[in-house]
């Protein structure tokens, strides 16, 4: 699947795929015209491949997709869609409303190719001038809901995160195997000194948007290539002007309209020339018309304008073929040194030999204060995540009542719930560190609840016990019989395992849990993320 398949990239990436042969090729584009025009232009490529073509904005909702941008934002109806889609939490109903989520579960591609410039898409918006007329509006008194929405609308972030949260999703329950991204620098490869520029401001802050968001993108794309089950993601940026599609003579056209040819036979005075109603011109009648090089997303060129451009010290530039040439090779598996990704990944300092020796000799020097103090600190509640403190507290007690892995396997939960309750009830100290890092504390009856001045989780809906998985020690039956489970399934684990003295090598899962370890908070919490939630590292 091409995103952005009509493109200049797009179809120089299409053009150069059915070469390999593919089973079928998916083009999917913003406008249905331009898409299937470039499946047309195709044709003679494809050899035995099935070329599908699909049309809308695949940042909104399926229902909202093929509808011009001024209309969704001028309807009231829309534009509540569209906040609750970016605002909201990232649900089942939001993923299914996703033109980009269907057309993933539609056809469940092996491989996608993102050459939509999404940076464009999402900064070439003008937040700074919606935000200037939001506090105009607001002195003036005239502030309505309405203005506050479209501003919303406006704001790029939120827009990136949802996209690539539903990205993220659709691509791994479509089960691709790998995502390249064609990305952007913003500044076609310049610096700060880049001389083209939307206004007095050198860059303006409308390119610098346009540069943040790609950066960004390119950052939540090596978080995506850093989770386990999700595709082989890689990123081509290119630093340079893209061209070209097309020499020739005709009509100039501005996003996809010709641009009228007019003429002003008379001067008028300053004064009078720009008011709301003014027209001194007059239309010929006709459009404009020249000779052009087609460069894709930037439009149309005149020779001195891509002279300038590509000039030697100025943007230059490279061809989509080139482009396309290092995302077949970096489908194929062929490193190609153009991946942002694996750069980052090259780049990051990660965890270090040094760290690992000293960190056991950290937790040792905590051990020995622990005992010297008599005391247990367990969970200060200042890394950010409440559930892990919960996680934290709640394996904690399950140490206090059993002496190791197995036998809380063998427990009750009911009887194991009634335990902890009668420990919390009775052991003043522990409560009170509980509540005091803001931490609530659930009865088993789920009717009552211990509660601190400060509190982490709290629900605002009609049942505030909601709260309680992400955040709330919870001591009802239910909660303890997972704790249960959980062990049982560690001594399961232990028992597929070979004996470390049966095998001793380095393949050994040598920081996994035994039956008959004593119970300690954090290689539990580790191994709910390990297992449960699948948070595992993978990259170093």
């Amino acid at each position: 699947m091409i995103l952005g398949g009509s493109g200049l990239v797009g179809h120089a990436v299409a053009r150069r795929l059915l070469a390999a042969a593919p089973r079928r090729i998916v083009l999917v584009a913003l406008f249905e015209e331009e898409v299937k025009a470039t499946a047309e232009a195709l044709e003679p490529y494809r050899g035995r491949a099935a070329i599908e073509v699909e049309w809308g904005n695949v940042f909104v909702s399926a229902a909202l997709a093929r509808l011009e941008h001024g209309a969704l934002v001028a309807n009231a109806e829309h534009r509540a869609v569209l906040l609750r889609d970016a605002l909201g939490e990232l649900t089942d109903d939001v993923l299914h409303r996703s033109f980009l989520y269907q057309l993933l579960m539609k056809y469940r591609p092996d491989a996608v190719v993102d050459s939509i410039n999404t940076a464009t898409a999402f900064a070439y918006q003008d937040v700074v001038k919606s935000a200037q007329e939001l506090l105009a509006l607001a002195g003036a008194g005239t502030l309505d809901r309405a203005a506050v929405e479209r501003h919303v609308l406006l704001l790029t972030t939120p827009q990136l995160i949802r996209h690539v949260q539903i990205l993220v999703e659709a691509l791994r329950r479509a089960e691709t195997k790998a995502y390249v991204k064609v990305g952007t620098s913003g500044t076609g490869g310049m610096g700060f000194n880049i001389p083209y520029t939307h206004s007095e401001e050198r860059p303006s802050r409308t390119l610098l948007a346009k540069s943040a968001v790609a950066g960004a993108q390119s950052l939540l794309l090596f978080l995506l290539g850093r989770t386990p089950g999700l595709p082989a993601t890689v990123e081509i940026k290119p630093t340079a002007t893209i061209g070209w599609r097309e020499i020739g003579f005709g009509p100039i056209r501005s996003k996809g309209k010709a641009i009228p040819l007019v003429d002003c036979p008379e001067p008028v005075p300053v004064s009078h020339a720009f008011r709301p109603d003014a027209q001194p011109w007059c239309d010929l009648g006709r459009p404009l018309e020249g000779v052009f090089i087609d460069v894709g997303e930037n439009g149309l060129f005149a020779r001195d304008e891509f002279e300038t451009v590509t000039a030697l010290g100025q943007m230059e530039f490279i061809t989509p073929e080139e482009i396309a040439e290092y995302v077949l090779m970096e489908l194929e598996g062929r490193p190609t040194g153009r991946d942002v990704v694996a750069a980052l990944d090259a780049a990051t300092a990660g965890p270090t030999y040094r760290a690992g020796v000293l960190r056991a000799h950290a937790i040792e020097q905590l051990r020995a204060l622990e005992r010297q103090t008599k005391s247990r600190s367990v969970a200060y509640e200042m890394l950010g995540p409440p559930r892990l403190t919960k996680l934290l507290w709640e394996a904690h007690l399950c140490a206090l009542l059993r002496p190791s892995v197995r036998a809380l396997a063998r427990s009750n939960a009911q009887e194991l719930a009634t335990e902890a309750h009668a420990l919390v009830t009775r052991d003043a100290a522990l409560r009170s560190h509980i509540l005091s890092v803001g931490i609530p504390i659930l009865a088993p009856d789920g009717e009552a609840v211990y509660r601190g001045r400060q509190v982490v989780v709290a629900d605002d809906g009609a049942d505030p016990r909601a709260a309680a998985p992400r955040g709330w020690v919870d001591l009802r039956p239910e909660q303890f019989g997972m704790w249960v489970k959980r062990a049982r399934e560690i001594v399961a684990q232990a028992e597929r395992r070979p004996s470390r003295a049966a095998e001793s090598g380095s393949g050994v899962d040598w920081t996994a849990l035994a039956a008959d370890d004593a119970i300690e908070p954090a290689r539990f919490a580790t191994w709910v993320f390990r297992y449960e939630d699948r948070g595992e590292r993978i990259k170093r």
